[in-house]
C-alpha cells in the first residue's frame, strides 16, 4: 500500500510539473479557457487577482477560494497544503500582515520554484515555501492558527494521514478551511483511470466520508460551509483540459464530453471547515 501511495504521488507531481510548464493550455483542475478565468470562477474577485503576481494567477489549479471564507486575522500563522504557484499564500499573506506568517507546502520542485519567485516578485516577506508531502508535514506540532488548501487533499492516496497531520499542526483552538473536490457514485472506468486521478476526480471521496475522516482525526465543528455541484458543461469546462494536456494526451474531445455527462451531479466543490478542540 505504501509503495502504491508513493507511485500515485509521483504521478500527480509529474502531471503538475508538466502543467506549470505550459499554463496557457490549461492545467490539472483547470480548463481550456483563457488565463485567469478559472480562478475567477473559483470565487476570486478581480481586485484580488489584480493585486497578485500574474504567474501565480495563471498557474492556479484550484477549485475555490479558501481564503475568502476563512477568518484570518493580523498576526495569524497560516499553513497552505499544496500551495502550488502561490495564489492563496499571497492572499493570506495580505490578511495576516507583516506580523503574521504564511507557510506553503508542496511536493513538486517546479511549483516550489514558481511560488518562491512569485513571492519575491510580489514583495511577500512573510511567505515561506517548504518542500514536503501533506501526509507528513514538515511543520512543528501545535504551531498553526489556520490550515487552508485548494483542491489538493483529494489527490492524496492516504487521506486519513492528511487529516491527522492537520490536527497535529493546529494549535488548540486552531481552525481549518479547505476548498476541495468531493464525489459520489463515480463510474468504475473513471476510478481506474490514472488521468482522472491527477485531474482531481478519481481520487475524490464522498462528502460524508471526508467529514468523518476529520472527526476521526480529533477535529470538531466539522461542516461544509459552501458547495457547488457541477453540471456537465461545468465539468467539461473546469476539468476538460487536464485530461488532454496533463495526464493522458490524445483523449478525444468527444470522449471528454461523454465523461462529463456521466459525472454530472456526482462531483462538486466543497468548502470544509473544522477546528481543533481547546
Amino acid at each position: 500500500m505504501k509503495r502504491r501511495a508513493e507511485e500515485v504521488r509521483q504521478e500527480v507531481s509529474r502531471a503538475y510539473a508538466e502543467a506549470v510548464a505550459r499554463p496557457s493550455r490549461g492545467s490539472c483542475c483547470s480548463g481550456p479557457v483563457p488565463k485567469g478565468v478559472v480562478v475567477k470562477l473559483g470565487g476570486y474577485s478581480p481586485q484580488e487577482l489584480a493585486s497578485l503576481p500574474g504567474e501565480a494567477v495563471v498557474n492556479s489549479f484550484g477549485c475555490g477560494n479558501p481564503v475568502a471564507l476563512a477568518g484570518l486575522r493580523a498576526g495569524d500563522v497560516v499553513l497552505d497544503l499544496g500551495s502550488g504557484a502561490g495564489i492563496d499564500l499571497f492572499l493570506a499573506a495580505r490578511k495576516v500582515g507583516p506580523g503574521g506568517r504564511v507557510i506553503g507546502i508542496d511536493m513538486t520542485d517546479e511549483m516550489i520554484a514558481r511560488a518562491r519567485a512569485n513571492a519575491l516578485a510580489g514583495g511577500f516577506g512573510n511567505v515561506e515555501v517548504r518542500k514536503g508531502i501533506i501526509e507528513d508535514l514538515p511543520v512543528e506540532s501545535g504551531s498553526i492558527d489556520w490550515v487552508i488548501s485548494n483542491c489538493v487533499i483529494n489527490l492524496s492516496p492516504e487521506k486519513p494521514r492528511v487529516f491527522r497531520e492537520i490536527a497535529r499542526v493546529l494549535r488548540p483552538g486552531g481552525q481549518m478551511l479547505v476548498s476541495d473536490i468531493v464525489a459520489e457514485g463515480l463510474p468504475e472506468e473513471i476510478l481506474r483511470d490514472p488521468a482522472f486521478y491527477s485531474s482531481c476526480i478519481a481520487g475524490a471521496i464522498g462528502e460524508e466520508q471526508y467529514l468523518a475522516g476529520l472527526r476521526a482525526a480529533g477535529l470538531t465543528g466539522v461542516e461544509v460551509r459552501d458547495r457547488l455541484v457541477y453540471d456537465a458543461s461545468e465539468i467539461e469546462g473546469v476539468f476538460g483540459s487536464e485530461v488532454e494536456t496533463c495526464c493522458a494526451a490524445g483523449i478525444e474531445p468527444a470522449r471528454m464530453r461523454e465523461v462529463a455527462g456521466l459525472l454530472a451531479g456526482k462531483v462538486w466543490s466543497a468548502k470544509v471547515y473544522a477546528r481543533k478542540p481547546v
